[in-house]
């Protein structure tokens, strides 16, 4: 079963994480000053059914549309790219998994991402899930 990450979580480990971690002379502002409905929405589209049946199937699969809704919707005012990147290693992390990438070479994709454009969003969500595949790992331990 696919452990789901919480508005709770973003605010307590990947808002704090971006912004204690990768604040590159540009601050993250308070996470209250997020944007609510488009942060939920975010949370949520990877969960989403039809006709009884998830349309974003499997870890990776949900892994890349939280990355890239985060990336692309700007539930924040600032911070979205690196929000959304420790937001993915968070959820990742609490479905026993972890990418095997560099601080660098998140950054380069999350920025690649959020210079795509709005009509490319299903190729994005493909090459972000080839991205994800690619650098996946186990993690050697249960961290629930």
């Amino acid at each position: 079963m696919i452990k789901n990450i919480s508005v709770e979580m973003i605010k307590y480990t990947a808002h704090t994480l971006a912004a204690k971690t990768m604040s590159w002379d540009e601050p993250i502002p308070p996470f209250e000053t997020r944007y609510p409905h488009i942060l939920e929405s975010c949370l949520t589209v990877p969960w989403q059914k039809f006709d009884k049946k998830y349309l974003y199937h499997g870890l990776i699969s949900k892994a890349a549309m939280l990355f890239y809704l985060l990336n692309k919707n700007h539930p924040f005012q600032n911070g979205n790219k690196r929000i959304a990147v420790t937001a993915l290693l968070v959820f990742l992390y609490l479905n026993g998994k972890w990418l095997k990438a560099d601080k660098t070479e998140l950054h380069n994709f999350a920025l690649w991402v959020a210079q795509g454009p709005a009509e490319a969003k299903e190729e994005t969500v493909r090459y972000t899930e080839k991205f994800i595949k690619r650098r996946l790992i186990k993690l050697n331990s249960n961290p629930t």
